[in-house]
C-alpha cells in the first residue's frame, strides 16, 4: 500500500516573514501576526498548566473530532483497497487487473493534487473535508453495486484517489487553525501519521479479517459507514471557519491551482522543503516494492516476508513517538538534516545479502530515519504564507504518493535486470547521493539566527 504519511487517500509561527531568497516567482510575505482575543477551543488559549507533549494536542476538542475522523477514513481506505482488488480478481481472473486496482490508489494523486489544489484555499476547509469524504462515500456505494462493471470499478478508485490529497492538503492546511502553527501542530500531524503508519501493520488485518467472514461487496459496504461516519465527526466536531483565499477576482479553479503550484514551486526554500519531503520516499519504498522477489532470494516462507514488510512501520512509529514526546522543538529541527542526509544509507547493507533478521534490522534504522519528518513540518509551516498553504500542502501530498508510485514502478523495473539485493542497495546509494545537495541547498536558505530565535519565541507563545 502506498505510503503518505498522513493519510493514504490519497505545517512555526508566521511572526517573522521568510527572508527574500533567490527564485524565479517570489511568494508573498506573511503579514505579522497580531494578538487576538483567545479561542477556548483552540490552542490560542493560556497553555502554561496544558500537558505537555502527545496530550496537549488531545485536550484540543476539534483535534480530537479531526483525529477519530481520521481513523474511520483511514480503515474505509484501507479496507475498501483491499476489498476492491479481491473483488475485480474474482470477477477477471487477471492478476494484471487486479494489481491495476491497488496501483490505481496512487496514479491520480498528481492529476488531482495539480488540478484540483485551489480547492483548499478557495472554499472553507469543515465543507471541503466533508465532501471528499461524501464523495468517496458515494463512489464506493456504486462499487458495491452487482451491476457496476469492472471499467467502472477501476474509474471509481481513480476518482476517490484524485479526491484525496484535495482531502489530505485541506485537513493539513486546517490543522493550522485548529492547532496554532507551532508545537501543538508538530505534534498533531506527528500523531496522524503515527496513526497511517500504523494501518499498514493493522489495516490489511482487519480488512483480511472482515474478507474472512464478509464476501468483497459486503467488505466493501463496510467502508461506506466509514467514510459517513468521518464526514459527521468533521462536520460536527469542528468550527466553521472561513476561506484561506478569496475567489481570485473571478479565475477559474484551475488557473487558481496551477498558479498555485507555480507559487510553492517557484520560491527556493519552499521548493528545498517540499524535494526534502518527496526524494527520500522514492528511494525508500526499494526494499518493499521488491520484499517478496528478495525473500525469495534468500529462500524464506511467508513469515519472514511479513516481517521484512513490518520493520521499517516499527522503526518509523518508535521513532516519531520518541521524537514527539521526548525532544524539544530546538532538538527536532538540529536532527532533520543528518538523518536525512544518512537515512538512507543503511540500505547498502543489501549488497551483503543479509538474512531476514539482519535485513530487518536495516528496514527499522530506515524507519527510524523518517523522524526528521516532525522538524521539517516546523519549517515547512514557516515557510509557506497562510493564503497559499491548503495549496502547498494537496500539492506536497500529491509529490508525496505520485514519487513513491514511481519509486515501486522502478524499483520492480530494475530487479527485471539485476539482482534485488543490489537493486535495494543500490537505491540506498543513488538515493544518498541525490540528497547530500538537496540538504545543502536547505541548509543555505535557511533563515537567519534572529529569525530562528522569533521563531522559537513564537513557539512559546
Amino acid at each position: 500500500m502506498p505510503r503518505d504519511t498522513t493519510d493514504p487517500r490519497a505545517g512555526h509561527p508566521r511572526d517573522t516573514p521568510e527572508p527574500a531568497v533567490a527564485g524565479p516567482v517570489p511568494l508573498p510575505a506573511p503579514p505579522p501576526e497580531r494578538p487576538g482575543p483567545p479561542d477556548p477551543s483552540g490552542p490560542a488559549a493560556p497553555r502554561e498548566r496544558a500537558p505537555r507533549g502527545y496530550r496537549s494536542v488531545f485536550a484540543v476538542r476539534e483535534f480530537r473530532a479531526v483525529f477519530a475522523a481520521h481513523l474511520l477514513s483511514l480503515l474505509g481506505v484501507v479496507v475498501s483497497e483491499l476489498a476492491l482488488t479481491v473483488l475485480v480478481y474474482d470477477l477477471t481472473s487477471s492478476p494484471l487487473l487486479s494489481a491495476l486496482t491497488f496501483a490505481l490508489g496512487m496514479l491520480p494523486y498528481l492529476v488531482g493534487g495539480t488540478l484540483f489544489a485551489g480547492i483548499a484555499d478557495r472554499y472553507p476547509a469543515r465543507r471541503v473535508l466533508v465532501t471528499c469524504d461524501l464523495i468517496c462515500a458515494a463512489c464506493v456505494a456504486v462499487m458495491i453495486l452487482p451491476g457496476t462493471p469492472v471499467a467502472g470499478l477501476l474509474g471509481l478508485r481513480c476518482l476517490v484517489a484524485a479526491v484525496s490529497p484535495v482531502f489530505t492538503g485541506t485537513r493539513m492546511a486546517a490543522l493550522t487553525d485548529i492547532l496554532g502553527e507551532g508545537e501543538l501542530f508538530v505534534l498533531g500531524r506527528s500523531l496522524l501519521r503515527i496513526v497511517s503508519q500504523s494501518a499498514l501493520l493493522a489495516g490489511f488485518g482487519v480488512g483480511g479479517l472482515l474478507l474472512a467472514a464478509l464476501s468483497p461487496r459486503g467488505a466493501i459496504t463496510v467502508t461506506v459507514f466509514t467514510f459517513l461516519g468521518s464526514a459527521a465527526l468533521l462536520r460536527l466536531g469542528t468550527r466553521d471557519r472561513p476561506a484561506r483565499a478569496g475567489r481570485g477576482g473571478g479565475s477559474t479553479l484551475l488557473r487558481e491551482s496551477l498558479s498555485g503550484a507555480r507559487l510553492v514551486l517557484g520560491h527556493r526554500r519552499v521548493r528545498a522543503l517540499m524535494l526534502l519531503f518527496w526524494l527520500p520516499p522514492l528511494f525508500v519504498v526499494a526494499p518493499e516494492a521488491v520484499a517478496a522477489p528478495y525473500a525469495d532470494e534468500i529462500g524464506v516462507g511467508p513469515a519472514a516476508l511479513g516481517l521484512l514488510m513490518c520493520a521499517m512501520p516499527v522503526g518509523h512509529i518508535a521513532a516519531e513517538l520518541y521524537a514527539g514526546s521526548a525532544l524539544r522543538p530546538r532538538t527536532r529541527e538540529r536532527i532533520v538534516l543528518p538523518l536525512a542526509a544518512a537515512g538512507l544509507l543503511p540500505l547498502a547493507m543489501y549488497a551483503l545479502t543479509p538474512g531476514v533478521a539482519a535485513a530487518a534490522a536495516v528496514l527499522v534504522v530506515v524507519g527510524v530515519s523518517s523522524a526528521y519528518n516532525i522538524g521539517l513540518d516546523q519549517w515547512f509551516v514557516a515557510a509557506v504564507p497562510e493564503e497559499l498553504r491548503g495549496r502547498a500542502m494537496t500539492l506536497l501530498t500529491a509529490g508525496l504518493m505520485t514519487l513513491q508510485g514511481v519509486g515501486m514502478a522502478l524499483t520492480g523495473l530494475a530487479a527485471e535486470f539485476f539482482p534485488v539485493h543490489q537493486v535495494v542497495a543500490g537505491a540506498g546509494v543513488l538515493g544518498t547521493l541525490c540528497l547530500l545537495p538537496l540538504v545543502a541547498e536547505v541548509r543555505r536558505t535557511a533563515p537567519t539566527a534572529p529569525d530562528r530565535t522569533e521563531v522559537r519565541d513564537g513557539e512559546d507563545r
